[in-house]
């Protein structure tokens, strides 16, 4: 972050007011630097709330509806129960001594402020930093209005050594310097510095606009256009403006010194929520006066500009608007008459770039796609809103939301899913193949989240349209996700009857994904039920995700081998297979994964007689299961295994030993207990 300028006084108020009000709202209008001072409140503040502070960005979220879920993902938890996520909240934050940053508020006021006060509620030690164009209305709010830069005053005699008191000066001076290094601030140009800074009101998005155009402009002829563009006359003084409409007027201005390929390329980069890559913004925004290959220079030229954010996430250059600035691109675009088209268009990129996602999933490039999907999430979201509020467009909004299953369930995102899949599925209710994969995909994350009740309407509806529409594939898919809500509810034979039934229709039909899955879930039909056949489908998975070089898939591959051999009394050839999985799950962030590995490991380690070790990953993997919003003992296909292995433990160890070791592996965090459980058991604990 860079340094806060100006704002020694309002960081010291709003740490002053944090230590008497539990929620404090930083409000002001567009542009004045609430983000910024939140961030540096947060950063000063971080040694009071030792079990965390996390900022939440709310500028991008266009619904309500997926507020908790928003805020439960900054917080690194794993929404992947049936729980509501907001009872999630609660209970991660209960006893926590926490600081929550809500930032930009405004659009969804009403949920933020219903949110806040049920978290604050439920946790009494929490605290919440909101910013807001106008504060929340929650009781026992303290509001700290955030003000305009300090400029001089008019008609004041200044030196070059006074200005520095003088925050706008500084800030504009700063940027100046960035934009051109042969700027500097002297006798010659100070009145002129000094005018441009009351003109622009003392707003720092507005002086950051301005002090970009030294690229190109003297700040002679800077002050001549923005005070042609404002109407005012030398002798006014910008407080004959509101501030909202000086900073409009700075924006109009900017806007204006903007090539006619920039005004248009920044008009359409509003379609994007969050940011974007290179690769998208050509795509999306080519066309209609705007070549392809002059994109990359149109971008360059905003971003000396100030008006696109260049940043670098994972390698790769992304780039984004700030709030205020993709919000006046929105309405250029609509006076243009181009937002439906452009939303099209962005739907139809993300529509594609799921497409190639799912097709290329079983393949070396199973943690790039992941990466990239969690890095476009935002983007995601806007394309199944765009598809769910728009006539004619609810058949996409099925599609997207279904070939999205690997991207909810490996980051953590169930939940989520089933909001746009139930969604999708309540607008588009004609019997379609699209619906078909809408309603497995729907039935088998109702599965993982534990609401195996949920599930079955779900793929018998599946299976009916199926044979309606005379669609195998869909049929197939059916028969596995029915076997794979059996295996789940504990039915092993007849998951293993469905599941065979499903890896022959995925064979005959070449579906390598569909044959992944199902392989897997046969593995682990047997293994839990004793059928020695576990160990052949469990090979042949393992050799499909070999010839693949799919890691993430290989690690299911490896846990349910594993598995196999820890009910065939191999305990330590399982832990090997179950630490090579974690390693591939880690890498990816998987929650799910990780518990499962975590939870199995216990079990190898009950069973080759290291009980202190088995019952710190017991409750270690308590603790992830938690993160996640599921109880582990919900799931009556673990169920006699982790029963086993607690009894086992306690006998071997004693009540109070027993006790003792799981309240050590609930105090490891997760990253210390996968790094312990990677470690071969003959090594020290930590």
């Amino acid at each position: 972050m860079s340094a806060l300028i100006g704002r020694r006084r309002q960081l010291a108020d709003a740490k002053r007011m944090l230590r008497h009000s539990r929620l404090v709202t930083l409000t002001g209008v567009g542009g004045v630097g609430k983000t910024k001072l939140a961030a540096g409140v947060a950063d000063e503040v971080r040694r009071a709330f030792p079990d965390g502070v996390w900022l939440v960005e709310l500028g991008a979220l266009e619904g309500e509806g997926l507020l908790p879920q928003t805020v439960a993902t900054a917080l690194g938890l794993r929404d992947q129960s049936a729980r509501d996520p907001t009872d999630l909240l609660c209970d991660h934050l209960r006893d926590a001594r926490a600081l929550l940053v809500l930032d930009n508020c405004e659009h969804i006021l009403d949920s933020c402020a219903a949110l806040t006060d049920h978290l604050l509620r439920a946790a009494p030690r929490l605290c919440v930093l909101a910013t807001s164009r106008q504060p929340l209305g929650v009781y026992g709010e303290s509001v700290l209005s955030v003000p305009a830069l300090a400029v001089p005053e008019p008609h004041r005699a200044l030196r070059p050594a006074a200005v520095g008191h003088y925050a706008a000066v500084r800030l504009f001076q700063r940027r100046a310097e960035e934009a051109s290094p042969d700027f500097a601030l002297g006798p010659e140009n100070l009145e002129t510095v000094v005018r441009l800074c009351r003109r622009l009101d003392g707003i720092p998005l507005a002086i950051e606009l301005a002090a970009a155009q030294l690229r190109t402009l003297t700040p002679q002829e800077l002050l001549r256009r923005l005070e042609e563009r404002l109407e005012l006359s030398p002798a006014d003084t910008a407080a004959d403006l509101p501030r909202h409409q000086t900073l409009r007027a700075s924006i109009d201005w900017s806007f204006d010194l903007c090539s006619p390929g920039e005004q248009r390329l920044w008009a359409r980069v509003s379609v994007f929520a969050g940011s974007c890559g290179l690769e998208a913004v050509e795509a999306v925004c080519s066309g209609d006066g705007i070549p392809e290959e002059r994109v990359l220079d149109l971008v360059a030229g905003l971003v000396d500009k100030s008006v696109l954010i260049r940043e670098e996430q994972d390698a790769q250059v992304r780039y984004r608007l700030l709030e205020t600035i993709r919000q006046y691109g929105a309405e250029r675009l609509a006076e243009a008459g181009e937002k439906p088209a452009l939303q099209r268009r962005h739907r139809d990129w993300y529509h594609q770039l799921v497409d190639r996602a799912e097709a290329d999933w079983l393949s070396p490039r199973q943690e790039t796609w992941l990466t990239r999907l969690q890095s476009e999430h935002a983007n995601l979201r806007t394309a199944l809103e765009f598809c769910l509020s728009e006539p004619g467009q609810k058949q996409a909004g099925l599609e997207i939301a279904s070939s999205l299953w690997f991207h909810w369930l490996c980051s953590g995102l169930l939940s989520e899913g089933r909001h746009w899949l139930g969604r999708a599925l309540a607008l588009a209710p004609q019997d379609t193949v699209a619906r078909g994969k809408a309603l497995w995909v729907d039935g088998w994350l109702s599965v993982l989240r534990g609401d195996t009740a949920s599930a079955l309407p779900q793929l018998e509806e599946c299976r009916a349209l199926a044979l309606r529409l005379h669609d195998g594939p869909t049929l197939v898919h059916a028969t596995q996700y029915l076997g794979g809500r059996a295996l789940y509810e504990g039915d092993f034979q007849q998951a293993i009857g469905l599941l065979e039934e499903a890896v022959e229709g995925h064979r005959a039909s070449g579906d390598r994904n569909g044959l992944m899955t199902a392989l897997y879930q046969l593995t682990m039909a047997c293994a839990m039920s004793g059928d020695p056949r576990a160990e052949d489908v469990g090979k042949e998975c393992l050799d499909l995700c070999d010839q693949a070089h799919a890691p993430w898939s290989r690690s299911y591959a490896l846990w349910a081998l594993g598995l196999h051999l820890w009910r065939q009394g191999e305990p330590r050839r399982a832990a090997e297979l179950l630490r090579d999985a974690l390693t591939a799950r880690r890498v990816v962030g998987d929650g799910w994964g990780i518990a499962l590995c975590l939870e199995a490991l216990a079990w190898t380690a009950a069973s080759a007689g290291e009980a202190e070790r088995g019952a710190r990953l017991l409750g270690a993997a308590e603790v992830v299961w938690r993160s996640i919003g599921i109880s582990q003992s919900g799931f009556r296909h673990m169920a006699a295994g982790h029963e086993r292995t607690e009894t086992r433990l306690r006998t071997d160890l004693g009540e109070r030993r027993y006790a003792a070791a799981v309240r050590r592996g609930t105090k490891m965090g997760l990253d210390q207990a996968a790094d312990w459980a990677l470690y071969d058991s003959s090594a020290p604990a930590p």
